[in-house]
């Protein structure tokens, strides 16, 4: 029923068994267990740029966060009316909200495929004959991987082999136990900080926390971490280094990918920073033909005001004298005359010149 998932998985951990059948034996678990390693790594490889998406998908949901609040509180009496302009923020802002959940569905394929696959190896046919092929693997794959033991451990067993996910010989087997719990504590721990690191860069923007969120980060920190540890006991020893690998593979990548973005977020700021300010006028510059400053167009203004005399022959700021022969009659240093007094100098400079030249020519006479 589910061939076009087991049929791509049974590959991809028959190649990498090959390439380290070379290395190590084809026999050897630690054979299958790098195989198992690099087949997480491998489907984790082809999501990463879906992975990316997401993380991108979820910034830009977090910078609108508040828009998304105001409009369920203004609809909050309209469910339809709500989505419906729910649905209009996000495809404005190029989000798609399955963007997010999209790398975690693709998982679930694999570790179902993973999972028949490798209880596949022990489950006899029918009439009792010896098992001969496990999709890509022929019989030799198939009792290398049945024998195949760490620390005297057979890696196809679990502590519980439940019959309901494919396990076969029903019961509890605690010799597996110093083998498995182990790894299952360490795949635990691994969830717990995958889970909590995702959450301290959801909790970097507070108004994009929602009570929604809040009970999420709370699932993903403490329960999946501790359905880890309950369920664990049920997974053979190969889908748990699965599990080990798979949340350490999530932990590495998003650190470095949160730090990717991060970097690319403070570059554009900068760039848009450096943008501004080689627009801005810089200190002291000329302006443009045609256009004054503001500072210097308003002492234009103020000059043109003092040069103006004023209508009533008083100078700006100081009282004509009533009297003529006042002193205070000459205006005082740094001022310029009234019209009046200038004139009045003039008669007796012009009287007095025309006096001398006359006065002159008579006694040359």
């Amino acid at each position: 029923m589910l061939d076009f998932i087991y049929y791509p998985v049974s590959f991809i951990l028959w190649c990498w068994h090959k390439v380290f059948g070379f290395v190590f034996g084809a026999d050897n678990a630690i054979t299958w267990l790098l195989a198992i390693i690099f087949l997480t790594f491998t489907v984790r490889g082809i999501m990463f740029k879906p992975f990316v998406n997401q993380v991108r998908s979820m910034k830009k949901m977090q910078e609108f966060a508040p828009e998304l609040k105001k409009i369920q509180k203004k609809y909050a009496n309209d469910r339809q009316r709500q989505a419906a302009e729910m649905q209009k923020l996000q495809k404005e802002h190029g989000v798609n909200p399955l963007g997010s959940c999209l790398p975690m569905l693709l998982q679930i394929p694999v570790f179902i495929g993973l999972n028949w696959v490798l209880r596949a190896f022990s489950i006899q046919p029918a009439d009792g004959s010896p098992k001969t092929e496990n999709y890509f693997f022929d019989q030799a794959g198939v009792e290398s991987y049945v024998h195949a033991k760490l620390f005297g451990v057979n890696i196809g067993d679990a502590i519980h082999n439940a019959s309901m996910l494919g396990g076969q010989g029903g019961g509890w087997h605690w010799h597996v136990a110093p083998v498995a719990i182990p790894l299952m504590i360490l795949a635990s721990v691994l969830t717990h900080l995958t889970a909590r690191h995702s959450a301290q860069r959801q909790n970097l923007n507070p108004e994009a926390i929602t009570p929604q969120t809040q009970m999420m980060q709370r699932l993903t920190m403490y329960i999946f971490p501790l359905g880890v540890l309950v369920f664990g006991a049920f997974f053979p020893i190969g889908l748990l280094v699965y599990w080990l690998a798979n949340n350490g593979w999530t932990l590495m990548q998003q650190r470095l990918v949160y730090t990717r973005i991060d970097k690319e977020e403070a570059q554009k700021k900068a760039e848009a920073a450096e943008k501004r300010n080689s627009l801005a006028p810089r200190p002291g510059a000329k302006p443009k033909p045609g256009q004054k400053p503001v500072q210097q167009k308003k002492a234009d203004d103020g000059d043109g005001a003092a040069d103006k005399p004023a209508a009533d022959g008083k100078a700006s700021g100081q009282k004509p004298s009533s009297k003529a022969g006042s002193p205070h009659r000459f205006p005082q240093q740094g001022q310029r005359p009234q019209n009046g007094s200038a004139q009045k100098r003039k008669k007796p400079a012009q009287g007095g010149k025309n006096s001398g030249q006359k006065g002159s020519g008579q006694k040359r006479r």
